[in-house]
């Protein structure tokens, strides 16, 4: 039986060992999934204090309870930092961060270090699948030549797969089981091991022709969105000249039942995906000769927003006889979206340095973040406030960045001497509200 049958045999009995490399936002569900489904699965990660709180039923993601880690742990599910285990695992699927460096250009060390721990320990009959967000081409240009590296060939005795990610943190409506999952392989053979790979725990599997497809549709996904919502933060900035609620625009809009899909502005973008693909593929388009203003276009709008945000709070507070040095400001929200406590690329953070840089004494509130938490380039030493009458009172101004639903917003309202109101919760006719 040739290895590819052998493999597909394995995940048909639910006989194969599975490895989850990088537990996070990503990584931790997709374990679940599989743990759920009867699968042996081993996760690695390079954090020791991560692998021994899942090793204890102890979960580090807010949406995600410590049941589910218990009953995973129950079941089979253990975590360790020791990658020689890969050795006993039929497919090994990585879901480590792809970031930006300084210079706004792709930041590939995670998968390529992540990819040269797991190599020494790859054997004939494995599937290796890399769901991290890139450009296209990274599969072939640096996966490839690393796996083969040993002796093995793609296609033949190992399979590689590309098949990026769709994880929504905090969404009821969408799980992992029910977000269709694309694949592209190497050769057809990966194609075909990639498949049997995720066909058991996800409903619907979409096949796309090449590594390749598969990581340019991961990337028209976000660019899709976030060109949408330049486009909306933009507007917002005519409406404001206007004196137009662009919320109200939007929500009148949205009554249009065919040609026209909301979405909404804000203080800029937040989260791994929306504010980091673009950049992903402006920086592969020069390698071709392309300059893509359009993509590069809605980047640096929304890239502006923390600072038109920042603008709006010092104005605000110049209308009140106040400058910004020295006044007191609370930013709601430091999470990148409401209901969930993921702080990847969140442009409250850039809001309150610059805050900070301009001499406000910033602090926050944030239901899902009590502490501010250890970040690879921001660092304020703060826990979160309790929103009181007494407390909200004590602030110059208040800055509403991300808009939990956990926040009364009737109490804020009430109490606030100034709202700088980022996300259209309160109508512009409340004396103490300004629209940013």
């Amino acid at each position: 039986m040739s290895f590819l049958n052998q493999l597909i045999s394995k995940f048909n009995n639910k006989n194969a060992n599975i490895a989850i490399v990088g537990l996070g936002y990503v990584g931790l569900p997709l374990m679940l999934r599989y743990n759920d489904i009867g699968f042996k699965v081993i996760g690695f990660d390079i954090d020791e204090s991560k692998t021994d709180k899942l090793n204890q039923g102890i979960s580090y993601i807010e949406h995600i309870p410590s049941s589910k880690i218990k009953k995973a742990i129950e079941t089979g599910f253990e975590a360790t930092t020791d990658f020689s285990r890969i050795s006993e695992c039929d497919a090994i699927i990585l879901c480590v961060p792809t970031p930006l460096n300084k210079y706004r250009e792709p930041d590939m060390s995670f998968v390529i270090n992540t990819t040269d721990m797991v190599k020494p320990f790859l054997r004939q009959g494995q599937v290796l699948s890399l769901e991290s967000t890139t450009y296209p081409g990274t599969t072939e240009e640096e996966l490839l030549p690393r796996v083969e590296e040993n002796g093995l060939t793609v296609g033949e005795d190992i399979f590689l797969v590309y098949s990026p990610e769709r994880e929504d943190p905090g969404n009821p409506d969408f799980e992992t089981r029910t977000i269709p999952k694309v694949i592209g392989g190497h050769t057809e053979n990966c194609l075909k091991a990639g498949i049997s790979v995720y066909q058991p725990a996800i409903d619907q599997v979409v096949p796309v022709s090449s590594t390749k497809a598969a990581e340019m549709t991961k990337l028209l996904e976000n660019i899709h969105r976030a060109v949408n919502i330049g486009l909306v933060n933009e507007m917002k900035l005519v409406a404001d000249k206007m004196g137009i609620d662009i919320h109200e625009v939007i929500r009148a809009a949205a009554t249009k039942p065919f040609g026209f899909v909301p979405y909404y502005p804000g203080p800029g973008l937040g989260g791994h995906c929306i504010p980091i693909d673009p950049f992903y593929l402006t920086w592969k388009a020069r390698e071709y000769g392309i300059n893509t203003r359009f993509i590069e276009l809605s980047g640096e709008v929304n890239s502006s927003m923390p600072d038109y945000v920042v603008t709006k709070t010092v104005l605000a507070l110049n209308k009140t006889n106040k400058s910004i040095s020295g006044s007191r400001v609370l930013v709601l929200g430091i999470a990148y979206k409401k209901n969930v406590d993921d702080m990847r690329e969140s442009p409250s953070v850039h809001i309150m340095e610059k805050l900070r840089e301009l001499g406000a004494l910033v602090e926050y509130s944030d239901p899902h973040v009590p502490v501010f938490p250890k970040m690879r380039e921001h660092h304020f030493d703060l826990i979160s406030q309790s929103l009181t009458s007494n407390n909200l009172n004590e602030f110059d101004c208040i800055v509403l960045a991300t808009d939990h639903d956990k926040f009364d917003y009737e109490l804020i309202i009430n109490n606030a001497k100034l709202i700088v109101d980022t996300r259209g919760k309160y109508s512009p006719n409340h004396n103490n509200v300004i629209k940013a």
